[in-house]
């Protein structure tokens, strides 16, 4: 037996807090009868549960992989406007999907999964993974600036997260640095550069947690190795 918000987690619907509120919302049905009351428990073998009139199932068998993905492809299922998507690069039967997400133009390492319940879980902000990130920037960037991304950009009115960043080098008009995040606002890098003036030119993520890029070609990816995976469980 399996309490039915644990049950549409691990199937990748939402987070369990989210999975609450969707059963409160009268969306899921367990066979055939809409359920609005939590806690409730199922047989997560034998009873048939649906959302929004879609059968939803555990799967068979869990898959975590981490991708180099490409500029140029989305991180959706399908995109409205019709672009690639980095579900084209995965040959899998399994419905994955991605712990976290990249903007269409950035690049780097993405974590993928159909185990819906350690996704959540390791994505919830209150483990603060940290996640680092290549950047190329037009310019000259000045020790003034690094110190006031490293302190948090005000954008709107509204101070940004602190982040760490490192200097690596400058040429060629260009200047590159290492950034470290722990929260992960929307386009949090691009905004902080943004913010001070200079525009990205490459972004990359080379890290999540422990987890490491590596050498994977771009649209390259490969099964998380045992450390790596237990490295993500350890923070849960």
């Amino acid at each position: 037996m399996m309490r039915l918000n644990k049950f549409l987690a691990g199937c990748g619907v939402a987070s369990r807090r989210k999975c609450d509120e969707i059963i409160a919302d009268g969306k899921v049905a367990v066979n055939g009868k809409i359920v609005t009351e939590l806690g409730v428990t199922i047989n997560e073998k034998k009873d048939k549960v649906t959302v929004e009139g879609k059968t939803v199932k555990l799967p068979s068998s869990f898959v975590y992989i981490k991708l180099n993905k490409p500029k140029g492809y989305a991180c959706t299922a399908s995109d409205e406007k019709g672009r690639k998507t980095i579900y084209d690069l995965i040959d899998t039967t399994e419905r994955l999907f991605s712990i976290g997400r990249l903007d269409y133009d950035t690049e780097g390492l993405i974590i993928l999964t159909n185990d819906g319940d350690f996704a959540n879980q390791v994505a919830h902000p209150r483990y603060e993974m940290e996640k680092e990130y290549r950047v190329t920037a037009e310019g000259e960037i000045k020790e003034s600036e690094l110190a006031v991304m490293r302190k948090g950009v005000v954008v709107d009115g509204e101070r940004m997260p602190s982040a760490k960043v490192e200097w690596l080098s400058f040429e060629n008009g260009f200047t590159k640095l290492s950034v470290v995040i722990n929260e992960g606002q929307n386009r949090q890098v691009r905004r902080m550069f943004e913010a001070i003036g200079h525009a990205i030119k490459l972004l990359k993520r080379v890290r999540i947690g422990t987890v490491k890029l590596g050498g994977l070609s771009r649209g390259q990816y490969k099964d998380l190795t045992e450390d790596e995976l237990n490295s993500l469980v350890r923070v849960k």
